[in-house]
């Protein structure tokens, strides 16, 4: 058979994020009133995917019930296979760095390659066994994933579109996602990447910990940032496909597959608090100062993993979008900085607002924690003499991914020829300006 629920026209969303959500792609097919009836509507199998431990906290507590054509426990032994250029933490193939990192966009394949064979990690940090950290990757691809579907039992992952659209085919539905759009998959969700533009480039933050959510807003009050009813949650929509399917996953830092008789795509109903979404970071509320100087990064916050020290994020996903500036009396472009955070920096769209055209969409950048970066002399220089009344930033839109831990590059970042050989000599033009 082939597929059952709608496939063509405008997918279908729910807005909200954090909150319950319910979908059904065949009336009736969700029960009322019980999770796991003795007979499921239109004979579905009743199946839980759990985020979280049983006993979370409930504001803590992720999980969702799936109602499906086939359970998921048909599939063969998994085997092991080449994990490519995908690597998790811990790294043991380099050593930690104190050292500045800046890579050029890496090519598109020549060779036919999907979204999981395109997979290139850059950096890791933590242990993604004992679900610490965060790993930072690069995909490259040139064709959409046939007769193959993906999952990653090590974290979430938020897949961040630099070159063409993405329509991920997941448990819950499908969503879309074009450059300036971000996507999350939970953990052990199983998913199928198309791409309708043809070569496709884009960045990958991986979290080992905790569930993104929003951040707190403290003194900011209820509203900013970015805001839970402009998040989009796929409407169910299923596959009904007896044929051969491979199951890839991400296991303990490396891939394995198994063999389906049937696509796993094949929720028909579902209902709960773990799903997959979708954001539109040209909706992000920006908040900044109409006084002097600048208030902290961390006020660019779209999604927060926390850690166990309150105020300390395992990792965080920051975006930098077109904004206005009103500061009086302040140099504008982001400062010269030492950070405790690891910040890995992901160019998607124009220029950068502290390194111009030499940060280019789809380059990458690694500042480790406590090492020195800021803006280069030409960008340091014209924001010195500028003449300062209010201004739209619109030069680039950027996004900012920190970890608590410093972060250690992969072999691949290490020698490929896309790194920036000569990164730490952006700073040696600096002038001495002191005068005693």
């Amino acid at each position: 058979m082939g597929v059952v629920s709608e496939i063509a026209g405008e997918l279908r969303y729910s807005t909200g994020f954090g909150n319950e959500h319910s979908s059904e792609a065949l009336p009736g097919a969700l029960p009322i009133g019980r999770n796991s009836p003795q007979r499921p509507p239109h004979g579905l199998y009743a199946e839980q995917l759990s985020g979280t431990s049983f006993a979370a906290p409930r504001a803590e507590n992720r999980r969702s019930w799936l109602y499906r054509i086939r359970p998921s426990v048909m599939h063969s032994a998994f085997s092991k296979v080449e994990d490519g250029l995908l690597r998790s933490a811990p790294l043991t193939e380099s050593d930690p760095t104190p050292n500045r990192f800046r890579w050029n966009p890496l090519p598109i394949p020549q060779k036919p390659t999907d979204f999981v064979q395109g997979l290139t990690t850059m950096a890791a940090t933590g242990d993604a066994e004992g679900r610490d950290g965060a790993a930072y990757h690069v995909y490259t691809a040139n064709r959409s994933m046939k007769g193959a579907v993906f999952a990653n039992h090590d974290g979430e992952m938020v897949l961040i579109p630099q070159q063409g659209r993405i329509v991920l085919h997941t448990e819950m539905g499908a969503l879309a996602a074009s450059p300036g759009e971000v996507a999350a998959v939970p953990r052990g969700v199983r998913f199928r990447v198309d791409l309708p533009d043809g070569p496709s480039r884009g960045f990958v933050c991986e979290n080992y910990g905790a569930h993104f959510r929003l951040p707190e807003l403290g003194p900011i009050g209820a509203n900013g940032l970015a805001n839970a009813r402009d998040f989009q949650v796929p409407h169910a929509r299923f596959e009904d496909r007896e044929e051969p399917t491979e199951l890839v996953v991400k296991h303990g830092g490396g891939l394995w597959k198994a063999a389906m008789a049937h696509s796993p795509l094949n929720v028909v109903a579902w209902h709960g608090n773990l799903y997959p979404y979708k954001y539109d970071l040209s909706r992000f509320q920006s908040v900044g100062s109409i006084s002097y100087d600048h208030p902290d990064p961390s006020i660019q916050t779209v999604l927060t993993s926390p850690s166990g020290v309150t105020g300390v994020a395992n990792c965080e996903l920051t975006v930098f979008p077109p904004r206005w500036q009103a500061s009086e009396g302040t140099f504008r472009p982001p400062y010269f900085h030492r950070n405790i955070m690891c910040e890995f920096v992901c160019m998607l769209l124009g220029a950068h607002e502290a390194h111009g055209a030499g940060f280019p969409p789809g380059a990458c950048s690694l500042h480790n924690s406590l090492t020195a970066h800021g803006p280069d002399p030409k960008v340091f220089a014209a924001a010195s003499r500028a003449e300062l009344k209010p201004e739209r930033i619109e030069i680039g839109t950027f996004i900012l991914l920190e970890t608590r831990t410093p972060c250690r590059p992969t072999r691949f970042a290490l020698e490929t020829t896309a790194r920036k050989a000569d990164y730490d000599q952006t700073w040696d033009a600096l002038p001495r300006t002191f005068a005693a």
